[in-house]
């Protein structure tokens, strides 16, 4: 299976029957993982990250397959030779592990979603001893999905959802049993799956150009007062505009204009709250708006009420 031991980031909060629960914390922010073994050769995990990346000791087996589900956040992956993709909510990722070396990113500094993990020595027999008769190979799986080194990402199908959206909400007292039978529903599913005879590759970007996006993401949290048009940040990080346009969005999940006018509104709520001597002006300067009127609608539009609202609501 896989290992996530790193003595100065994680340490083990609780374990009980079936259950590890491991905080992990670095400077960049905190996260939990929830581990439960459900029978020989099949894990299932909860991640809950608030941080913008996670180094761990990875080292997977030999013979690992892993299934992972996107919640709600974004994740980095490599998807070709010195390139990344990202998984989004929705996304289900397919892959042995193999091109993973225990460096987690998350763009948007969180990200939620559950892990399954099969050893394919034992998870078969496992999976037999639970059900006779159990049609399903998860080796077979693994083959079907990843017959190459890179991970085979599955975009927002109804029956992932569907599957996925009642294992994050299970009464505790049935929990156990029924992560079992969701992980056997799973891979049923995946077995009854049709591959289109084309798969569409996803959109990947090689490193250098990740680098300049996350840059040009840093440099604007840096100058939130200033007006910058996306022409300059071109010429400023040497990266053609169409494809910073297409970069951008791919690692954050939004356009640059969007992303900037969310990340000010949050910034704006947290100097209206912290900051009280101060009108709704200078908050407005301070966050790279000339007009209060302009700020107000745009505050409003991001956060369903007007500055002075929010002001008052939340003390």
């Amino acid at each position: 299976m896989e290992t996530y031991r790193n003595e100065e980031q994680m340490q083990c909060l609780a374990k009980s029957e079936g259950c590890s629960v491991f905080r992990m914390e670095n400077a960049t922010g905190e996260g939990t993982i929830a581990m439960y073994e459900l029978f020989p050769g099949v894990m299932l995990g909860f991640n809950d990250f608030h941080m913008d990346y996670f180094d761990s000791e990875f080292v997977p087996q030999k013979h690992v397959f892993c299934i992972d589900h996107c919640r709600e956040g974004r994740m980095q992956y490599v998807a070709d030779e010195d390139a990344y993709a990202y998984v989004e909510a929705g996304d289900l990722k397919l892959d042995r592990r193999l091109t993973h070396t225990g460096h987690f990113e998350f763009p948007l500094a969180h990200y939620h979603g559950a892990m399954i993990c099969f050893d394919l020595e034992t998870a078969d027999a496992g999976l037999a001893a639970q059900m006779k008769g159990f049609p399903v190979s998860a080796a077979a799986i693994c083959q079907k999905f990843c017959e190459g080194k890179y991970p085979r990402v599955l975009h927002g199908h109804p029956m992932v959802e569907h599957i996925f959206g009642e294992l994050y909400a299970v009464p505790e007292q049935i929990r156990i049993p029924y992560f079992k039978l969701k992980v056997m529903e799973l891979l049923l599913f995946l077995e009854a799956a049709e591959l289109p005879r084309r798969i569409d590759e996803p959109a990947y970007f090689y490193r250098t150009q990740v680098e300049k996006v996350k840059a040009i993401g840093h440099y604007l949290t840096e100058h939130m007062d200033e007006n910058i048009t996306q022409r300059e940040l071109s010429e400023r990080f040497d990266i053609p505009q169409t494809g910073m346009k297409q970069c951008f969005k791919s690692v954050y999940g939004t356009s640059i204009g969007d992303w900037l006018l969310k990340y000010r509104m949050n910034r704006a709520a947290v100097l209206l709250r912290e900051n009280r001597e101060k009108n709704v002006a200078e908050i407005a300067g301070m966050v790279g708006y000339d007009s209060p009127s302009k700020f107000a609608m745009a505050f409003k539009r991001v956060m369903q009420m007007s500055p002075v609202e929010y002001r008052n609501v939340i003390r």
